[in-house]
């Protein structure tokens, strides 16, 4: 890359549309293997990134969504194609419907999977336990790697596993402490909800059964206030359904891109 700005990431295959993958919180450009695969073979274009702060793209001192869906601007011009659907999960779906507000004329559909528009108040009860909840083991003198392989299994289905979910696991295992931190830190802050009656798009929002992260009934309100979104809930999976279970996730996946992003 010629621009240090740009984020890292990864480009695969060749096509007209591109499917722009935004990890969540707890992840970077590699736990995506098996979409990339699956959305290649189906003829599309793949870009996968680093946000900032993950992988090789440096940590801004200013870490948050709007940060990174600024961030997520220059790689969607650099790399944008004649039609770009984004995929975000989780904080990934942060940034893209925040990205969308930015640069809506670039992008031609979203793919929101277990997320939301906001964390509600950042000091309330709920978002004080969450960033304690996955802060504490660290302050304690524990790895993230070391706490990652403890926590992910408790954000899935109770006996998830496969190749996908160990790749999910890895991935995270070699985060920055840093990064973990201002990730966790940057999702109680955000508040987008003035953003989704702006979509004009076709949307996907995709949620898990059994998320207690991002629940079912938060995604499907998610959706409710967008025009024409279409909402999904995988039984039997909870926040990581596209590594619990990816071949149920890629065919509602593809499904969607063939019928709304052609």
């Amino acid at each position: 890359m010629n621009d240090p700005r740009i984020p890292d990431h990864s480009v695969t295959g060749h096509g007209d549309t591109t499917v722009f993958l935004l990890h969540g919180a707890f992840g970077a450009k590699e736990y995506w293997r098996y979409q990339i695969r699956a959305l290649s073979l189906a003829g599309y274009r793949v870009v996968a990134w680093d946000c900032p702060g993950y992988g090789c793209s440096p940590l801004p001192a200013d870490f948050s969504v709007e940060t990174c869906a600024r961030a997520f601007g220059l790689l969607l011009r650099k790399e944008g194609s004649a039609r770009n659907i984004v995929l975000g999960h989780s904080m990934g779906g942060m940034i893209a419907q925040r990205a969308y507000d930015y640069f809506p004329e670039q992008i031609h559909g979203l793919v929101l999977s277990a997320t939301s528009a906001a964390f509600g108040k950042p000091d309330g009860e709920w978002q004080r336990k969450f960033v304690a909840d996955r802060t504490a083991p660290l302050d304690a003198g524990r790895t993230v790697a070391e706490h990652a392989r403890l926590f992910l299994p408790r954000m899935m289905a109770a006996g998830a596993s496969g190749p996908a979910v160990d790749l999910v696991v890895d991935t995270v295992a070699q985060m920055s402490p840093d990064t973990f931190r201002a990730a966790i830190v940057a999702i109680t802050q955000y508040e987008g909800r003035a953003v989704l009656p702006k979509i004009t798009v076709p949307v996907l929002a995709i949620a898990g059964e059994l998320d207690q992260t991002a629940p079912a009934d938060v995604m499907a309100k998610v959706a409710g206030k967008i025009n024409g979104a279409e909402f999904v809930s995988m039984p039997g999976v909870a926040h990581f359904g596209w590594a619990e279970q990816p071949d149920v996730f890629n065919a509602h996946l593809l499904d969607f891109l063939g019928r709304r992003c052609r």
